[in-house]
């Protein structure tokens, strides 16, 4: 792909990391809930790493006409496992603004998987793809964290509302 086409992507994929790290900054300092802060709080730290690794590609190929494949991690980190606890299931109210918020970032992060995806079917550069593929893997990781929380909030919410047959 020619360096201004890729400049002007990895800058769509720059302010796609701002808005959702804005985003969960903005939850995490509202809501009054702790285990939801630091969902939110871990969250918006994951989408400044993106936002480094970026800039970081940004101006390699932005000063020298390429990107490095050595600038990106091995493994997207996993994180659902720590951060779904009894407690933030107690916490997250299912019609309160945490609930809301929550669906809000299920679609940031489908619009990010989506973004990335496409991208990294589209170009022809191998470390291209390979940036690519590898945010569109670890946006997917949010992306199923979120899932996961909204799973939960719907169940409690039936449970709450008795809306399971008696048996």
């Amino acid at each position: 792909m020619e360096a201004s086409k890729s400049i002007e992507i990895i800058k769509g994929a720059i302010l796609l990391e701002h808005k959702g790290k804005s985003f969960y900054e903005s939850v995490a300092r509202t809501t009054p809930s702790a285990p939801v802060r630091e969902i939110f709080s871990s969250m918006a730290m994951e989408e400044e790493k993106h936002i480094d690794i970026l800039m970081k590609q940004y101006l390699n190929l932005k000063e020298e006409g390429k990107l490095k494949p050595e600038i990106l991690p091995k493994n997207p980190l996993n994180f659902a496992d720590r951060i779904i606890t009894e407690k933030v299931k107690e916490e997250i109210s299912g019609a309160g603004y945490e609930a809301a918020a929550v669906s809000a970032a299920i679609a940031l992060e489908q619009q990010a998987v989506a973004f990335y995806s496409t991208r990294a079917q589209e170009v022809q550069d191998p470390v291209e793809k390979e940036l690519f593929s590898w945010l569109a893997e670890w946006e997917k990781g949010h992306y199923d964290l979120l899932i996961a929380i909204d799973n939960e909030l719907k169940e409690k919410i039936w449970f709450d509302q008795k809306f399971w047959p008696v048996i």
